[in-house]
């Protein structure tokens, strides 16, 4: 009724868009999130097998361990500081979290699973994922230095049970296997506090040819043989008390903070008259710091000069850093969960969101600090932009406004309007 009304056929409406026609329309082309450009490097094919060896998928009424591995590393690199606060922000982004297998998680679910899921599973991708950094940047075994230290972090009394260190005091450490050239750990183990440095260090894998720099923690010589045994160098400290019995002494330059330069034998014999491990012929140089303290620095490497070996033992500090880094990027300062399984998984995944930066950083050298990178990355986390985008101003598309062309029944004084409209741009162009 309302087509003879008006004697207007409407199967003659036509929608065209200025200077395009629909036959020529393409789509457009799908952009994946930041965060998505970050989690295409795990892989993934080693976390599916040890999800399978460790049988973390026991339970379906728990969260499945891919999506709870998406959870935590959003948290980490968005900077989340509580399970209520990750919680929130997956469900607003549930629908660009979907397709990278992440779903929206409550707090309670969280909780069990950092409670109950084997933490194996996060240190397995963690190796799988230094093996990958380390092989971008391999060199000769001669050349590569390890620095062993650990870092402690403070737990509430929660966590009494099993991280007790004194009376009202809890705490964890990490003990880091560190590479000062290519910025990276290379091995990880989480422990109570109270748990002695030198004890984790004998369980460490040992590679051999490698130069070994460490502090007193790792006072032990028969760790120290088993190095030496192994073709590897050894920086470290002497104790003030360690007696060292000088063969030769060797000129250093005048004025450097070089003050002694020797060769020499430790103690042959130990307590309760036990031969000493470490009897063969090794070196002490001594050296002052910039705070005027004397230190006694200790080595088998007896061919390298009295300054690289200063040089080696001050490159402790590097590691220091990187426990600095993370503390401060990343979240392992505050903790989810209270238990040591849970504890272990945040400890885990950090450095997993690390390794994760420092890939991605290499691939897109957008900035040259890391920090900045880690920064530029927590702030467009979730936007649909390449990484090596992110600091280019986003494209802009002119959107053409659709118009409807009534054809041969567009009265003169409609077609009058149009070409009055169409005329000022056509005088402005």
């Amino acid at each position: 009724m309302l087509e003879e009304v008006h004697g207007i056929d409407s199967s003659q409406f036509q929608l065209v868009t200025n200077h395009l026609d629909r036959n020529r329309i393409s789509a457009v082309p799908h952009q994946n999130i930041v965060f998505h450009d970050l989690l295409k490097q795990i892989p993934w094919a080693k976390f599916d097998s040890l999800v399978e060896q460790y049988n973390a998928d026991w339970d379906d009424r728990v969260v499945k361990t891919k999506s709870h591995l998406i959870g935590l590393l959003y948290g980490q690199l968005s900077g989340a500081r509580s399970l209520r606060e990750i919680e929130t922000t997956l469900k607003t982004h549930a629908g660009k979290l979907y397709h990278l297998g992440g779903s929206p998680i409550s707090r309670s679910a969280l909780s069990t699973a950092n409670a109950s899921r084997p933490a194996e599973v996060f240190t397995g991708v963690l190796s799988s994922l230094m093996g990958i950094l380390q092989a971008k940047s391999r060199r000769q075994i001669r050349d590569c230095v390890r620095l062993i230290d650990s870092t402690s972090v403070s737990l509430t009394k929660l966590s009494s049970d099993w991280a007790r260190f004194s009376e009202g005091v809890c705490g964890a450490k990490a003990h880091i296997v560190y590479d000062p050239d290519a910025d990276q750990p290379l091995y990880l183990m989480v422990t109570p506090s109270n748990v002695n440095d030198i004890t984790i260090a004998q369980q460490m894998p040992i590679e051999p040819g490698a130069t070994y720099v460490f502090d007193l923690g790792y006072y032990d010589y028969g760790w120290w043989a088993k190095l030496e045994q192994a073709g590897c160098h050894i920086v470290t400290r002497l104790k003030s008390n360690t007696p060292f019995a000088v063969m030769e002494d060797r000129p250093v330059e005048p004025g450097s903070s070089i003050l002694s330069d020797r060769i020499g034998h430790l103690p042959r014999r130990l307590a309760a008259s036990r031969r000493n491990p470490m009897s063969g012929v090794v070196r002490e140089v001594r050296v002052v710091i910039e705070t005027g303290k004397k230190l006694r620095i200790f080595t088998n490497n007896l061919t390298a000069s009295a300054t690289e070996i200063a040089d080696l033992y001050r490159r402790r500090w590097a590691i220091e850093l990187f426990f600095r880094w993370v503390k401060q990027t990343l979240k392992i300062g505050h903790f989810l969960g209270t238990s040591e399984n849970a504890v272990r998984i945040q400890i885990a995944v950090a450095l997993i969101a690390f390794v994760l930066l420092r890939l991605a950083h290499d691939a897109n050298k957008i900035v040259a600090r890391p920090l900045t990178f880690a920064r530029l990355i927590r702030t467009n986390l979730v936007e649909r932009r390449a990484i090596a985008e992110l600091l280019r101003p986003p494209p802009t598309s002119e959107q053409k406004q659709a118009r409807f062309d009534f054809g041969s029944h567009a009265t003169r004084t409609a077609k009058r309007r149009r070409d009055a409209r169409a005329s000022p741009a056509k005088a402005a162009a």
